[in-house]
């Protein structure tokens, strides 16, 4: 085995998870719609258009694209168990109130209740804004009574961690993140960092993105982001542009080592992460920079002590924009020394090709699919890949478009070793290495009795 094999001490375990996507209101839901190559967006009928009453010429309008977000159970919270008044949980915005659920998921999911751990627990979260609930809250309030500061806090993104630790008494780092798309694997590298300089025990991580408003879908406009069929093509000569979803997730967090003593389930690790700022090495403030994503991914790689000839999976960005997915393939293959050798094949996809674009969720939908790729030992389809964007460099690098479900096959020198990337408007970049976790260590076959775990 390589040198790089070996554990630095530095990594993190990732030993719990909750999501909420397009078509599937679990990660388990998720993780069944990945492997079987489902896309998650709902192309509105005639019909469904005409009820939401829907203008004839709208309709007829070639470039109005009726895609929308099949989101499961977003209007439902249960209230009284986070202890919030009839009142609150009216006015609250349907952000506060998702992410206040999926926080508590991924408690559970990990075994984990706030009022035992010993340690302090932080969150790192952020959020989209949603001036269109924060105004019909306020309209909404003239009959309802409650002061202007109290309704703030439940409908301000910036209150979002403040809130949640306060009704689930955590008391390690609470910060509120945003970073634009990137928002959420950004909120993962702060959460890592924390635990290793000790300010925490368990830490939470993630994003959410919803919208209040009726959704119509969007119109196309030519060199704008959207794309104009309603798919997102990856990498494809046929791409042209994103399709802006809604979703969350949040993963919980350990020191690997804590982890392993404490005899969690442990569905990756993160081996490091980095992230940076294109400054304006780039043409415009929207604009992507491919010194920028380089020199992220690398200083990834540096800081988890691995070679890039170990990572045999990247969960790009994806975005499926006509100049993004050159320059993100370009930077990688400058991070992989323009590696070409084929010996070393490395695949790539992205989740946005199933569920389309979460904006502040978008990186921990990436790194929630490769934890559990990693977990399964199996590589999803990137979805609506037919033939490569002849802008982009494939023949500079290692990296191909993995469009089957297929194994994960460990090379004999390596552990199962992905990259995991997020770049946000403004040019701020996130990249995190994932490895499989440590293998199990049977327990004694002698014992007569075993322990049954049941959560209730």
């Amino acid at each position: 085995m390589k040198t790089d094999n070996k554990y630095t001490g530095l990594e993190i375990a990732i030993v719990g998870m909750a999501c909420t996507v397009p078509g599937a209101r679990t990660w388990r839901e998720f993780w069944a719609n990945l492997v079987n190559g489902v896309e998650s967006l709902h192309h509105m009928s005639r019909d469904e258009m005409v009820a939401l009453e829907m203008e004839e010429v709208t309709i007829q309008n070639k470039d109005h694209i009726p895609v929308v977000p099949a989101l499961k159970e977003k209007d439902l919270f249960d209230a009284a168990f986070f202890d919030y008044t009839p009142v609150e949980a009216k006015l609250m915005n349907p952000v506060h109130r998702v992410l206040h659920q999926s926080v508590w998921e991924a408690l559970e999911d990990a075994g984990c209740y706030p009022g035992v751990v010993k340690g302090p627990i932080g969150i790192y979260v952020g959020g989209g804004d949603d001036s269109n609930w924060r105004l019909h809250a306020r309209l909404e309030n003239r009959t309802e009574g409650m002061d202007s500061f109290g309704l703030n806090n439940i409908s301000n993104k910036d209150f979002l961690a403040g809130l949640i630790s306060y009704k689930l008494n955590l008391k390690g780092p609470v910060v509120a993140v945003n970073t634009t798309c990137s928002t959420s694997l950004v909120a993962v590298h702060l959460a890592c960092r924390s635990l290793l300089l000790g300010e925490a025990k368990v830490a939470l991580a993630g994003g959410i993105t919803l919208r209040s408003e009726i959704q119509y879908g969007y119109f196309y406009q030519e060199g704008m982001i959207f794309s104009r069929d309603g798919h997102c093509r990856s990498f494809d000569k046929d791409a042209s542009g994103t399709v802006a979803t809604e979703g969350a997730g949040i993963v919980v967090l350990k020191r690997l080592q804590d982890a392993i003593d404490e005899k969690d389930h442990i569905y990756a690790v993160i081996k490091g992460s980095a992230i940076n700022n294109d400054g304006n090495r780039k043409v415009d403030f929207t604009a992507v920079s491919v010194e920028g994503q380089a020199d992220c991914i690398t200083r990834a790689q540096k800081y988890a002590r691995v070679t890039p000839e170990s990572i045999s999976y990247v969960e790009a960005h994806g975005t499926a924009t006509r100049l993004g997915d050159p320059i993100e393939v370009e930077a990688l293959n400058l991070a992989f020394n323009n590696n070409n050798n084929k010996a070393h094949t490395c695949a790539i996809g992205s989740v946005k090709t199933n569920v389309g674009h979460l904006d502040t969720a978008a990186g921990v939908a990436g790194l929630i699919k490769t934890a559990l790729s990693l977990q399964h030992k199996q590589l999803p389809p990137s979805l609506h890949f037919q033939e490569a964007n002849p802008e982009i460099d494939f023949a500079g690098g290692p990296f191909y478009v993995n469009t089957r479900l297929q194994p994960w096959a460990r090379n004999s020198n390596w552990p199962l070793r992905a990259g995991v990337s997020s770049f946000g408007i403004g040019g701020t970049n996130a990249h995190a290495i994932l490895e499989e976790a440590p293998a199990v260590q049977p327990t004694d076959a002698g014992r007569s009795y075993k322990l049954l775990t049941v959560s209730a």
